[in-house]
């Protein structure tokens, strides 16, 4: 029972330590290092899904967009936008997953015991849109430059972080920096965080429910870490083809050809199907597998600093 020491039930006591505020900065710790390596090591994947979406009719396929992108620039080119990668999403990964944890307690105490239990999935899904609006505006500049620096042609735009930083700034009025893709983005990562922890947490629940039927603390932390990992990979893929038209848009915007278009425009032109379907097998084996090691890294990471893994209470 997760009782205050007031003596008054409180969220912050459900599980094995307090969520206090040292927990919540460990919580923000382990989320960089769970967002910000994962994304970046999968960096190659990443530049053939944008130029995919950018230029179909160039890159067909993922095998062939990479041995495009290697004959036209090396194998360094695969590489392209690994610095605002790794920092852009680790200040995503600090927020998304430091103030769900915050914002799920704080929903859960607005509730009660009884609505926080009866209504968890809500409480989830509000708790990670909350915590993804404000990742989002950390992310955007860096997110921005990176698709910049991945779709332009060789030797058309600078391709290291802090140059290519200070040419979007230097052509803001082009570009739309530093935030001219927020909206897309939250149109992109809220509905994929929310789809991301909701289907966590309720796949969590299933193991603990019907195949790892004995109380969750009986269970070795390789095991408890196994479920994490199989619970985020299947979360992982319905994520991918929720976000997937938004993760178009986003990448859409980068392209010379639609310099000053509405995303309206940029839609309409483009076509549903095609904003829904371009790059999404490489997108769903990508956020599959990232999404699946985010929540492996994060809760071994959580595990080593005494606070348990994520879910399935």
């Amino acid at each position: 029972m997760a009782v205050s020491p007031s003596g008054k039930w409180d969220a912050r006591y459900l599980g094995p330590v307090p969520h206090d505020t040292t927990y919540y900065m460990k919580c923000m710790l382990g989320g960089a290092l769970a967002c910000g390596f994962t994304h970046a090591g999968i960096t190659p994947l990443d530049v053939a899904k944008c130029n995919m979406q950018v230029d179909p009719a160039k890159f067909k396929s993922t095998g062939q967009a990479l041995r495009t992108i290697v004959a036209e620039e090396t194998s360094r080119g695969l590489w392209k936008g690994f610095g605002p990668t790794f920092v852009g999403y680790s200040l995503q990964g600090l927020f998304k997953y430091g103030l769900y944890e915050y914002f799920k307690d704080m929903y859960m105490n607005m509730a009660g015991e009884e609505a926080s239990a009866q209504y968890k999935g809500l409480i989830w899904c509000a708790g990670s849109a909350s915590a993804e609006f404000f990742a989002d505006i950390a992310l955007c500049p860096l997110e921005m430059t990176k698709v910049k620096i991945q779709t332009s042609p060789a030797g058309t735009f600078p391709v290291p972080m802090f140059a290519a930083l200070s040419h979007m700034s230097a052509m803001k009025a082009e570009t739309r920096f530093p935030f001219g893709s927020l909206v897309p983005l939250w149109s992109r990562q809220i509905p994929y965080t929310m789809a991301k922890f909701f289907f966590f947490e309720y796949i969590v629940a299933l193991f603990y429910k019907h195949v790892f039927t004995a109380p969750k603390d009986t269970y070795s932390k390789p095991t408890q870490l196994g479920v994490t990992f199989a619970s985020g990979y299947l979360a992982g893929v319905v994520c991918a083809v929720v976000s997937h038209p938004a993760d178009s848009i986003v990448s859409l915007m980068g392209k010379p050809a639609n310099r000053g278009k509405s995303l309206g425009a940029i839609a309409s032109e483009t076509g549903i199907v095609s904003l829904a379907t371009k790059g999404l097998g490489t997108r769903v084996v990508m956020i599959g597998t990232l999404t699946g090691f985010q929540w492996w890294i994060y809760d071994s990471f959580k595990t080593a600093m005494g606070m348990g893994t994520t879910g399935g209470k």
